[in-house]
């Protein structure tokens, strides 16, 4: 059975989509499944923003089949591992956990480069030009920490 991992930002439309078309390039596809949500539900089944869509093509990635959707309850039960882009996202989905078991999968994602630091990825959505890019290169840097410890752990 794969590994499955969820990123988590506020719409799943700029961060998540983006991590998770990051993440899913970097692991064996028959070993992991990473999908995204976000804890909104203002763009259930709308494709990622454009700007975050042509940062990932700048890199080979295709994102824009991706649709969002908002992160449900039954979503600790379907995935191993659940990432959050900013502390705001983090306390959202720790405040829906019933037990320990659902609150060690949550992690904030920037943990993986400053360990226990809660760094926020910042929402591009409102920011400056260069916002995608910046995000893109965090959440890369980020998702080959993840990569590597998670085909480390299941391989």
């Amino acid at each position: 059975m794969p590994v499955k991992i969820l990123m988590v930002c506020l719409g799943n439309i700029c961060r998540s989509p983006l991590a998770e078309g990051i993440l899913a390039s970097k692991l064996p596809k028959d070993k992991f499944i990473v999908d995204s949500a976000g804890t909104g539900s203002w763009h259930i089944g709308r494709q990622p923003d454009s700007r975050s869509i042509t940062v990932a093509k700048k890199y080979q990635l295709d994102i824009s089949k991706q649709k969002g959707r908002q992160f449900c309850i039954a979503d600790f039960d379907n995935f191993d591992y659940i990432y959050v882009m900013d502390y705001s996202n983090y306390t959202d989905i720790i405040s829906l956990t019933k037990d320990a078991t659902q609150k060690a999968k949550v992690k904030m994602i920037l943990d993986e480069l400053y360990p226990n630091e809660n760094v926020d990825v910042p929402d591009p959505y409102y920011g400056i030009s260069n916002g995608f890019e910046m995000v893109y290169q965090m959440l890369d840097e980020a998702c080959e920490n993840i990569a590597e410890k998670l085909k480390a752990k299941h391989s």
